[in-house]
């Protein structure tokens, strides 16, 4: 017999998996602001089936795999796609071969997290049953969809706007495809504590972040895409710092 709270986190990341595949279709038939959106909300579901897996203790190894083959189509294929068919098809190999590298860093991202991940479980437990990891390394293929996306968030918020060059965003979303690869740490918002007192503050932000996001989902977007990367900019910096350091030792 299977406990049902197995299932409910595996289907949450179904549903992702659909939602990352129809944004493909979206792309094909030239609706880029569905196609957008609905890797968003493959975003958001992938935030989800961890966190209730965790919840309802029904983590298992073969949720982890499914999570991550998801992964690799909804924030790996789909964003390639759609950035491809957006503004890259006019560069034709060039695009292409930017594409394919942003794909791959994708996949080599997922599979680092994955080895880390099945230490992890192999480990004994420290938090709540699991090992909880303070850090990440690299940008987590969420966010590299995320970021990858920018250009296309910019021109729905400035539709008058000139469109990104094909060479410029191709060098931009390989740039992104590195970040993903890279050794840089970058924080993991599940270690992140908050003082009791703040929590009402916290809660009314998120409130307002979701109203920003129904109302002006574009430049929102533009705004969390931009203080992540500033966030980047200063673990980079951090990171590079504590190199130093090293060495000096």
């Amino acid at each position: 017999m299977v406990p049902v709270r197995y299932l409910l986190p595996n289907m949450i990341t179904l549903l992702a998996l659909c939602s990352g595949v129809t944004a493909i279709r979206f792309a094909f038939e030239g609706r880029y602001e569905l196609a957008v959106a609905s890797v968003m909300l493959a975003v958001i579901l992938d935030a989800v089936d961890g966190r209730l897996a965790r919840f309802l203790k029904g983590t298992s190894r073969f949720g982890a795999e499914l999570d991550s083959l998801a992964d690799f189509v909804n924030f790996g294929v789909a964003p390639g796609l759609i950035i491809y068919l957006w503004g890259l098809h006019g560069v034709q190999s060039g695009g292409w071969i930017a594409t394919l590298v942003y794909a791959t860093c994708c996949l080599l991202r997922l599979a680092r997290f994955n080895i880390g991940n099945r230490a992890q479980m192999d480990k004994a437990a420290e938090v709540d049953g699991e090992k909880q990891a303070t850090d990440f390394t690299g940008v987590p293929s969420p966010a590299g969809a995320m970021l990858a996306m920018l250009p296309i968030y910019v021109s729905f918020m400035l539709p008058d706007a000139p469109q990104v060059p094909s060479w410029a965003l191709a060098l931009y979303i390989v740039l992104i495809g590195g970040l993903m690869i890279s050794r840089i740490p970058t924080p993991s918002f599940k270690s992140v504590t908050i003082l009791a007192d703040n929590v009402r503050f916290v809660v009314v932000g998120f409130v307002a972040l979701v109203a920003a996001l129904l109302t002006f989902p574009w430049q929102t977007m533009v705004a969390v895409a931009v203080g992540y990367i500033l966030i980047l900019i200063k673990s980079a910096w951090q990171f590079r710092k504590n190199r130093k350091g090293l060495r000096g030792l």
